[in-house]
Parts: structure tokens; C-alpha cells; sequence
């Protein structure tokens, strides 16, 4: 069994959770108020401009693959599921699933940026030192969601769209689980992107990643998913818009110890 034929992955538009975060890493908590504080994070609603970010990337799905799909599978998170009515998709019937929900922040979630650096200052700083590896207080790591939850969503992809089109409406976090796995990321190379600034380096509100078995050159379909492009239909300047051959590269016994080493060089 193979993987679908086109995998597309959309991150939910701009929601509440994302404006109070801004504002608050900025020194405005005026968005925390005491309704906001006692509100699980999954029902945060998407925003106006979150509103309109799903309809233009439903409009870019539906005039770059098609309007379509073999399975739709969406967050069980409010936002999620606004994004993905939002998309506009032709007959869609979408499966909601609790695999794709956000990644668990545990007792760091919901709360103003600074109280979260002074309450949980030892647990950030482990953060800062892998952020990969890291586990919030009562949360998931990144591994734990790539491990317990997003290698299950692809055994279901092999099962059941096998040559098809799948779409999926989900978050942030998930996206870059989904992506690690899918190129085979290095540490490395995860690290390096956790820290860079450039925007083509982010996921923001209203991404696509599209993933294709179909060499967009020939147009024949190879056993695996190879490519990949990333756009952001609300900004086309903060993604990179073309398309990215996936290199799931081995290594030798010689270029592991050089990763090793390498890595303790930068410790």
C-alpha cells in the first residue's frame, strides 16, 4: 500500500488564541481576561481575518488540485473545523479526528507570556536547549505527537487513499510533526529551522503544504511522496511558493559519528 497521491495539509486561519498571544508577547494581556483564562484552548474561534484566510486558501486549493477529495480529515478543535468549512470544498465529509489536534501545552497553555516565563522558568529553560526533545509541564513533546499520534493518521493514508487525494485542516505544531516525517528530517535540520527568523522557515495561519507523488515535471507518479511546496495564499511573500524535491537521505557509519561529533561541537 502506498500514501495518497496528493496529500494536502492547511493550518487553520488566525484565531483568538493567536491574537492574545501576539499582544501578549508584545506586553499587552488585555486579551487574557478572566472569560478567555477559563476557556479550554480548543475552543478558540477563528477571527475575521482568520475567517477570510480559510476562504483564500480554499480558493488556492480548489484552483491549483481540485475542489474534491478521497478522505478530509480535521482537528476536532473549533478553529480547525472553521478552517475547514471555510475551504469551500465541493461535497466534502470531513472525519474529525482527536489525532490531529493540537499539540498538548500541558500548564503552559492559556496563559500571558510573562507569567509563563516566571512561573515555568526552569521548564523553558530545558526548552531552550532542545526544543525537540522538550516536554512541557504535564504536556507532549514533539516526539510524543509524532510517535503517538501522527504515525497512526499514516498508517490510516496507506490504508485507505492509496493513490487518492487526502486533505487535511489542522495546526501549527502538527504541520511540523507531519513534516519531519515526511522528509526525514535531520535534528539538524529541525534545529536550524526552529531557530531561523525567515518567514519561508514558518507556518503561518492559512498554510498549504501540498505533498505529491506526481513529478510535477512528467507528470508520472513514483512510489513515494518526493515533492513538496509550501504556500501561504492571504501573504505569497512568506512562503517559498515552488516546489521542493524531499531527499530522505542514509548515512554511512562514518557520517553518523560526524553527527555526533558535530553536534557536541555545538553544545
Amino acid at each position: 500500500m502506498a500514501m495518497p497521491l496528493n496529500l494536502i495539509l492547511v493550518r487553520h486561519g488566525e484565531s483568538e488564541g493567536n491574537v492574545a498571544t501576539a499582544l501578549s508577547k508584545k506586553g499587552d494581556d488585555s486579551k487574557f481576561t478572566e472569560e478567555f483564562l477559563n476557556r479550554h484552548s480548543s475552543t478558540w474561534r477563528l477571527t475575521p481575518k482568520g475567517v477570510q484566510q480559510a476562504i483564500q486558501s480554499g480558493d488556492w486549493v480548489k484552483q491549483n488540485i481540485g475542489g474534491r477529495f478521497h478522505r478530509c480529515y480535521v482537528s476536532d478543535y473549533d478553529r480547525a473545523k472553521e478552517t475547514a468549512a471555510g475551504l469551500g470544498l465541493t461535497d466534502a465529509e470531513w472525519f474529525v479526528t482527536y489525532y490531529l489536534v493540537e499539540r498538548c501545552w500541558g500548564d503552559l497553555d492559556v496563559m500571558p507570556f510573562e507569567e509563563r516565563k516566571q512561573k515555568f522558568k526552569e521548564n523553558l529553560r530545558r526548552k531552550s536547549m532542545d526544543p525537540f526533545y522538550w516536554v512541557p509541564t504535564n504536556g507532549e513533546s514533539m516526539l510524543d505527537l509524532l510517535c503517538s499520534r501522527l504515525e497512526r493518521i499514516l498508517d490510516t493514508l496507506h490504508r485507505e487513499c492509496d493513490g487518492k487525494d487526502a486533505i487535511m485542516v489542522v495546526h501549527g505544531e502538527v504541520m511540523w510533526g507531519f513534516r519531519y516525517i515526511l522528509e526525514r528530517m535531520s535534528h539538524a535540520e529541525i534545529m536550524r529551522l526552529e531557530h531561523s527568523d525567515h518567514p519561508h522557515d514558518k507556518i503561518h495561519n492559512g498554510q498549504i503544504l501540498h505533498y505529491t507523488r506526481k513529478n510535477p515535471v512528467t507528470g508520472e507518479a513514483a512510489p513515494y511522496l518526493n515533492w513538496m511546496r509550501s504556500i501561504c495564499p492571504s501573504d505569497l511573500t512568506l512562503s517559498s511558493n515552488g516546489w521542493k524535491v524531499i531527499e530522505r537521505k542514509r548515512f554511512t557509519n562514518d557520517e553518523l559519528i560526524e553527527q555526533v561529533e558535530l553536534r557536541h561541537i555545538q553544545l
